[in-house]
């Protein structure tokens, strides 16, 4: 009946790690963070230039970083992968701990490199962002919490989710960094239903964020300037959205060429936040479609995948890391095309930037390492262990 229902498993006593990983890793999700890392380096080398010859740096320069981030990314992603979740829920709470008390940290010693908001932290001459690190942490120790909590005897562990995911959201709210602090509320909530919460409880949730939204929208110039620009049914064609809005339109189906482009000239953040803009321009809406399927792929796929997932950590862990992999990428598109507010957010694996490619590395790793077969025991094991 095992069989039957969840398949045999293709994991083999005394098997090498290697060829053990190979079997058991959703290879077509691989394929798709690959596809996306490539696309991101092309739309690199169109993006970035005008960056690198406004600081008086070699054309590529920033091309180059990119290929070295990106590659120290791969390589931890595939480290990461072969994992079993006992030591991915280690990783993240540890990982988690250390991302927490960086971003405690910045209001005194971090920069806001002229963006207004304080996210940066600068080490030996390399700028991070501890809150791109302490977004696969979080699921991983949300996700434990759940899961203890599903045992009998266990702990509290809604309760110490909640009020993990509380801090954090307030945290990065502080920075501010609205954007981040809804993608992790988010990822939280998805976690919390399927974790078997009621509905009453995250509509209040939710609730409590829009109220959380009014109080930011007064009590924040930086986060009023932005909601009121969105709101602004006239778009100011000297603006990034403006900018963007107008690169998208030129480009049409099939764009204006490679290298043919001219919204890199213009946009500041042409080769991070609207690195889709400059896609749409120079390799038309087929290009974006593309991407759209690329992480639609991974989304659907890992989902799937976690529906056969007897372990409560690695099923929670999972989908919560999917969903915020989707979600960071429909935010970024979606201020693109205007239809979100601006939030400053990265394209997973195609923008520009140490701590977010480094970091969807992390994420994608530990999401490879939970969706991968595994022996799921036998059920009338399972079923004991229910009573």
């Amino acid at each position: 009946m095992t069989e039957m229902v969840f398949g045999t498993t293709p994991v083999r006593a005394g098997d090498p790690i290697l060829p053990r990983w190979w079997r058991t890793l959703d290879k077509w999700s691989l394929a798709c963070v690959l596809g996306l890392f490539a696309i991101g380096i092309l739309l690199g080398l169109a993006a970035s230039v005008p960056l690198a010859e406004k600081n008086d740096l070699p054309r590529f320069y920033y091309v180059q970083r990119q290929g070295v981030f990106g590659g120290m990314a791969l390589v931890i992603m595939l480290v990461i992968s072969m994992m079993s979740p006992r030591q991915i829920r280690r990783i993240g709470v540890t990982g988690f701990a250390a991302a927490f008390v960086l971003i405690l940290l910045l209001p005194f010693i971090g920069e806001d490199h002229g963006k207004g908001a304080t996210r940066w932290l600068s080490v030996a001459g390399i700028s991070m962002q501890p809150s791109e690190f302490l977004k696969p942490g979080f699921v991983a120790i949300c996700a434990w919490f759940l899961a203890a909590a599903q045992m009998i005897g266990g702990p509290p562990g809604r309760l110490y989710s909640f009020v993990t995911a509380m801090a954090v959201v307030v945290l990065l709210a502080l920075q501010p960094d609205f954007g981040q602090a809804s993608l992790v509320l988010f990822s939280w909530l998805v976690m919390y239903f399927i974790a078997g919460a009621p509905m009453v409880l995250l509509l209040s949730v939710m609730g409590i964020a829009a109220a959380g939204g009014f109080f930011a929208y007064g009590a924040s110039e930086h986060f009023a300037r932005r909601i009121n620009g969105f709101l602004n049914p006239e778009i100011d064609p000297r603006t990034q959205i403006g900018y963007a809005t107008k690169a998208i339109q030129d480009g049409g189906f099939f764009g204006v060429g490679v290298g043919e482009g001219s919204v890199k000239w213009s946009l500041p953040d042409a080769h991070t936040d609207f690195i889709i803009a400059v896609a749409a321009e120079e390799y038309g809406t087929i290009m974006v479609l593309a991407i759209i399927a690329l992480y639609c792929t991974i989304v659907v796929r890992s989902l799937l995948r976690l529906l056969r997932e007897r372990d409560p950590f690695a099923r929670i862990a999972g989908a919560g890391l999917a969903c915020a992999f989707g979600v960071q990428a429909l935010i970024n598109m979606g201020v693109a095309v205007r239809l979100l507010p601006a939030k400053g957010m990265t394209l997973p694996f195609v923008s520009y930037g140490g701590s977010s490619v480094i970091a969807s590395g992390i994420a994608a790793g530990m999401l490879l390492a939970l969706t991968r077969t595994r022996p799921q025991g036998e059920l009338a094991e399972i079923l004991r262990r229910g009573r």
